[in-house]
């Protein structure tokens, strides 16, 4: 691992909000959930180099193939392609940002934001299940972004099976995370055993994930936390590069 300057920190989303793993200069890394994306942010110092496993920068209209950063990296990662799902439109995203007390409203909600994606995308394409699960943690940095600018030169969208084939030579992982919504404990062990030819302790992987996060959570945080420190060394790439802009002016790339 190598020696950094500033805080690194890695996130993904979680059950119960944010899963980080933070290395600070010269110590061993630690691992924390967070309620909220502005708490894990307020608790790092104002220049900690974020990388985080969520889409950063929406779409007004949906292509083909996604926003761009989808199309360039599914090549790479060849029997894992499909951990890249495409990100529809903003109007989408924000179509029904309610919280839901009953599943019949959550998949009514749904519903409405597969008719707007639909409505804004060439060919129309509605939203995955899947992809719905995580729109409020995606407006949640979304809205963070578009409120501080600042915020955009250090907090940088990456993705996990990209981040594993990167520090794998560009070799995409040969087991899935998981088959049928469960753990793959063989692909988790090649994960773990990657992750610590790049510095980690095996102890430190091992341990039972925080509460409120999933093991997979918990290994996804210290990939993106591998990308933060490489983001800060300089030896990350964004796909595209240079990165495209959002209508916000926000960048869009995955980076790894």
């Amino acid at each position: 691992m190598t020696t950094a300057t500033v805080v690194l920190v890695g996130a993904d989303g979680c059950k119960a909000g944010w899963i980080a793993v933070r290395r600070d200069p010269d110590a061993a890394p630690s691992v924390k959930v967070f309620a909220s994306f502005a708490a894990l942010l307020a608790a790092v110092p104002d220049d900690a180099i974020v990388a985080v496993d969520m889409p950063i920068g929406l779409p007004e209209f949906s292509s083909k193939g996604g926003r761009g950063p989808e199309a360039q990296v599914r090549p790479l990662l060849g029997a894992r392609q499909s951990s890249v799902f495409s990100i529809p439109s903003r109007a989408a995203l924000y179509a029904d940002t309610a919280d839901f007390t009953t599943i019949d409203a959550w998949y009514a909600a749904h519903i409405r934001a597969s008719e707007v994606a639909k409505a804004t995308s060439d060919p129309p394409r509605g939203v995955s299940i899947q992809a719905f699960g995580i729109f409020s943690k995606i407006r949640e940095i979304d809205s963070l972004l578009i409120a501080r600018p600042d915020l955009r030169g250090r907090v940088f969208e990456s993705h996990p099976e990209v981040a594993f084939c990167r520090l794998n030579g560009d070799q995409a992982m040969s087991l899935p995370k998981k088959i049928k919504g469960s753990i793959n404990p063989a692909g988790m062990a090649e994960r773990k055993a990657l992750l610590c030819r790049h510095g980690y302790d095996m102890d430190f992987l091992g341990q039972p994930p925080p509460r409120g996060a999933a093991a997979d959570d918990f290994l996804d945080a210290a990939v993106m936390m591998l990308i933060a420190g490489r983001i800060a060394g300089g030896k990350a790439r964004p796909f595209p590069d240079p990165p495209l802009a959002d209508g916000f002016g926000i960048p869009v790339a995955i980076w790894a």
